[in-house]
Formats: structure tokens, C-alpha cells, sequence
């Protein structure tokens, strides 16, 4: 492992009398796209005091590593870490947090996100009330076909609900979110004592043993009794997936992951709504396949699918209701919901990606992070 001069002495003293942000954008093999995710923060109406670029095992010649400081950030460079995202960002957390005050914040955000021009300055001013971290709330970018389009949908109604539940965040994504220094030097020392799950994870600030390291550190922020916000203004553009398999990669591990923290945790305070929401897309899926069956015995024997009045007025309010949460998303993302074949063939990949996930941790099956 190979380390540059310490960040601590790199960083510029605070004469403003506010609270500092420091931005950590994670990269490995990023050099197409760091670029635009370093110009975004510098677009900020509150830029943030430093930037720096934490590159992990790299393999490009370098080449993520200087375009991050053609681009104007430090870089922290890095080499031999086994730990993935969260063994990089532990390390370079422990190097930048002794000098940052409780109140000061940390950025932490993916390589191939680009932020709203207005979301430190939107993140930072929410700051209060016991909130912990603020977390983004994430459109997917433009491109990608039919795909692309879907996930851009699913991405805009987990916006819309975010906005329906007083833009409380479900999870910190890691394309973007904001800590408060106190809360994640907490968060560190809540592991060491064992007060965070119950496997571990190490003894740092994100933990080594999951998956999905932004829903473990949600939990963990919740835990110790920290409010966590996705202010509808906190917007940010990230990547989406071209292929089918590249999707159900990242869709394997999103789900593992989930269910592991779950497992990890156990059932709390803080982990029962999540508890609850595995649940109901277990009963949604199981109830969505019965559908299905019935649909495809119906025209078998039948030849036919009878009319219902109650059946066909509940399907034209789910029509409604799938067009009016993506409806800010334009006139593409509103046909595709108005075709209802499509997106219901979307939900039952969903659905499989869902019991594989679950299939697998029932037995054991070791998972492995893939890089998407």
C-alpha cells in the first residue's frame, strides 16, 4: 500500500468560522468518469473545502489518479486493500477526521455520480434536529435503451416516496451522502465496544462484513438514535445499468446485502420497518406469481380472460398510480408506464433477483462484491 503526503496536512485552515466539508469520492478504475464527478462538486454553490479522490487497487496505470488531480482534488492512493469501498474509505476517514471538529462534515460520494449544483449547500443547511447524515436522492442518467429507461422510472418513484415520507432516508446511498464528524467517530466507536450487529464487521467506521456498506452504515447511524434526511433538493445523476447482467449483479448484491444487515442486526427499534418491507415484497412477489398462474390457467382452459369490473377498475388506479410517480420523469418514462407489459416483466425480474437473494442466504451461499 502506498500512501502521499498525509491529507491532514494538506487541508486549508478554516478562518470562516463554519462548519468544514471534506468530499471522499471512492474510485477504482474510474478515469472516464471521475472527472465529471470532481467538476460537479466545484460547480457547487457551496464548494466543498477539499476533495479528494481515495483510488483503491487500481489497475489503469494511474490513470484515475490523474485525471482526480488534473481535475483539481487530492489523491489518496491506495494499494492492498482487500476490503473493497469500505476498507479504502475507513482508511481514509482515519486519516482526515483526527483534524475536523464534531460539527464538520464529510461528502462521500461514487466516482460515477455527478451532484446537483445546489446539494452540499442544501445537504449542509439540514443539518440539524439530531440529523445524523443527509443522503441523496439519485435519478439514473440519461442512455441505456429500454433498461436505462426502466431504472429510471424505478429511481423516480423511489424519489416520489421519498417525498411522500417527509423526506425521510431509507438508506444513505452510496452515491451520495453527507456526515456529520460526530456521528461517524461515534459509529466507530459503537463498533469497537460491539453495539452494531452482531458479526462484526471490523472496528472502523463502515463495516467490512457487508455487502452494501450505505444500508449497514443507515442502520448504524439510526441505531444511535440519529435522524437520517433525503431533502428533495439533494438531488444527484448516477450511472445505470446496460445489461441485463451487469443489473443483476448490482441488483444480487443490493438485495444480499439488505438481507444481511437484517440478519446482522436482528429484529430492533430501528430494523422493523425493514423487517416489514422485506416481508411485503415477499408477500407482493408470491401474490404477483398466483396472478400469473391464474392468468395463464384462465386462458388455458378458457380461452379467454373474463371481465371484471372490480379487477379492471383496480388495474386502471395501478396504471395511474405507476404513471403519476414517474411523471416528472417525461413523456418516455410516462408511455413505458402506460405499457404495463413492460414494466410488469421489470417487476418479476425484480421479483427473481429477490428469492435468489433470499435462496441464497438461507443456504449459505457465499457472495461476493461485484463491481458493476
Amino acid at each position: 500500500m502506498t500512501m502521499p503526503m498525509p491529507i491532514s496536512d494538506q487541508l486549508p485552515g478554516d478562518g470562516r468560522g463554519r462548519r468544514r466539508v471534506l468530499a471522499l469520492i471512492p474510485a477504482r478504475n474510474e478515469s472516464e468518469r471521475i472527472g465529471a464527478a470532481i467538476a460537479g462538486l466545484y460547480a457547487q454553490t457551496l464548494v466543498p473545502d477539499e476533495i479528494i479522490a481515495v483510488t483503491n487497487n487500481c489497475t489503469d496505470n494511474h490513470a484515475t489518479a490523474i485525471v482526480a488531480r488534473d481535475a483539481g482534488a487530492a489523491v489518496l492512493d491506495l494499494h492492498g486493500v482487500v476490503a473493497k469501498k469500505a476498507g479504502a474509505l475507513n482508511l481514509a476517514l482515519e486519516e482526515i477526521l483526527p483534524d475536523l471538529d464534531g460539527d464538520d462534515l464529510v461528502l462521500i460520494q461514487d466516482a460515477d455520480t455527478v451532484l446537483n449544483p445546489a446539494f452540499v449547500e442544501h445537504a449542509s443547511a439540514a443539518m440539524r434536529r439530531r440529523v445524523g447524515a443527509v443522503g441523496g436522492v439519485f435519478y439514473g442518467e440519461a442512455g441505456g435503451g429500454l433498461l436505462g429507461q426502466l431504472q429510471r422510472n424505478e429511481y423516480h418513484r423511489y424519489a416520489w416516496e421519498i417525498a411522500r415520507n417527509g423526506d425521510r432516508a431509507v438508506v444513505l446511498t452510496g452515491t451520495a451522502s453527507l456526515f456529520r464528524v460526530r456521528v461517524l467517530r461515534q459509529i466507530r466507536a459503537a463498533r469497537i465496544s460491539g453495539k452494531l450487529g452482531k458479526r462484526g464487521g471490523g472496528t472502523s467506521y463502515y463495516s467490512l462484513a457487508s455487502l452494501t456498506e450505505d444500508d449497514e452504515i443507515t442502520k448504524a447511524v439510526k441505531t444511535l438514535r440519529y435522524r437520517t434526511v433525503s431533502p428533495a433538493k439533494c438531488t444527484v445523476t448516477t450511472e445505470v445499468m446496460d445489461t441485463l447482467p451487469a443489473l443483476w449483479n448490482q441488483r444480487i448484491r443490493w438485495q444480499r446485502g439488505a438481507l444481511e444487515n437484517l440478519r446482522d442486526y436482528g429484529l430492533t427499534r430501528v430494523t422493523a420497518p425493514y423487517f416489514g418491507k422485506q416481508i411485503m415484497m415477499g408477500l407482493g412477489a408470491l401474490a404477483f406469481g398466483l396472478y400469473l398462474a391464474f392468468v395463464v390457467l384462465e386462458l388455458y382452459y378458457l380461452g379467454t380472460i373474463g371481465f371484471s369490473p372490480f379487477w379492471t377498475a383496480l388495474g386502471v388506479v395501478f396504471v395511474v398510480e405507476k404513471v403519476v410517480s414517474v411523471w416528472r420523469g417525461g413523456w418516455r418514462a410516462r408511455l413505458i408506464a402506460c405499457v404495463l407489459v413492460i414494466e410488469l416483466a421489470y417487476d418479476l425480474f425484480q421479483h427473481a433477483v429477490y428469492f435468489r437473494a433470499l435462496i441464497d442466504l438461507m443456504l449459505r451461499r457465499e457472495e461476493h462484491w461485484v463491481a458493476t
